[in-house]
């Protein structure tokens, strides 16, 4: 990662294109220091197809470029595809009437693609998932020669405190642990930007307001978006705040200052039954018992995202979609 004077940093993005996917698309493709070189889809937040046309008719909106868009796993490595609807809406994106996209995505799937672009980068690639990680999963195990082409890999998943898909366990990680424990293992550095950063930062209504009011069709759709995904109950503000969701990841991709990250140990629990899908984060200074008698397990280390600045991220966010 660069700082904001330097060139633009090459990123992928992988996502469920969802709402709070669509804001993230928004900001990557808004901000000078983002090279969005491609976005790959994998099903999660609604079918992998439904996934794909969001994306095209996001990077419409945006007034992006001919970024490529590839299809990618339609379920988990092992388990069934449940989709979050009830959250996101019928088709993905709040329901809100959007358009069908006038382009096709590309001719490969995403795993070729995320594989192409890593190794044709000029400079190493900061890879964004904000999705289940099955996609990524896949291209680790498939093609592990693109790690030396990763400078980082900055994926909303995750908790340290409470889950939402359980109690313990995020929806990302839930909907496919296997894959995430594979990221886990991809022998790079990688930022967990989870659920105790995730539901902190909240638009103001007023704000969403203005967006809404735009005349600039990316702009406008930022506002919307907003408006359907309120800050969670436990956020004091108004009614018609919205939380930027999964776009917090790339802005700590362009200010990594932004957030508060520690190093450490984590897992994921793969058993069957309450606690599947649950990211295990270690904060203890010392070992314990279990590790005294049993001997120390190697667990991969993560920099974890434990505080998040609120008012810097929202400013971030606000300056970045009403640039034209």
């Amino acid at each position: 990662m660069t700082n904001a004077d330097g060139p633009p940093i090459p990123v992928i993005i992988d996502c469920d294109t969802g709402v709070d996917d669509a804001l993230a698309l928004l900001f990557a493709v808004r901000h000078p220091g983002v090279d969005l070189r491609a976005v790959t889809c994998v099903a999660g937040n609604t079918d992998v197809d439904g996934v794909v046309r969001n994306t095209l008719t996001v990077l419409e909106q945006a007034g992006a470029p001919d970024i490529p868009v590839a299809r990618g796993a339609g379920r988990p490595l092992i388990e069934s595809a449940r989709s979050a609807r009830h959250v996101h809406g019928e088709d993905g994106m709040g329901d809100i009437g959007l358009p069908a996209p006038t382009r096709a995505p590309a001719h490969v799937d995403a795993v070729t693609l995320l594989r192409r672009e890593i190794l044709a980068s000029p400079r190493p690639v900061t890879l964004v998932p904000t999705a289940p990680l099955t996609n990524i999963a896949l291209l680790l195990r498939t093609h592990p020669e693109v790690t030396r082409n990763i400078e980082r890999i900055v994926f909303m998943g995750g908790a340290v405190a409470c889950g939402n898909a359980t109690p313990v366990a995020e929806f990302n990680v839930w909907h496919d642990p296997e894959a995430a424990a594979i990221l886990l293992t991809a022998g790079v550095p990688i930022t967990m930007y989870g659920l105790d950063v995730f539901q902190r930062v909240v638009v103001p209504g007023a704000d969403v307001r203005r967006l809404r009011e735009s005349a600039e069709p990316g702009t406008r759709l930022a506002g919307d978006l907003l408006s359907h995904r309120p800050a969670t109950p436990d956020v004091a503000v108004d009614s018609e705040a919205g939380g930027i969701g999964d776009a917090g990841a790339v802005c700590a991709v362009v200010d990594p200052a932004g957030i508060t990250t520690r190093l450490l140990p984590v897992e994921v629990s793969l058993a069957p039954g309450p606690t599947r899908g649950q990211t295990i984060v270690d904060r203890r200074p010392r070992p314990g018992e279990a590790e005294i008698h049993t001997g120390l397990r190697e667990q991969p280390l993560v920099d974890v995202a434990l505080d998040v600045d609120v008012d810097r991220f929202v400013k971030l966010y606000l300056t970045t979609v009403e640039r034209l």
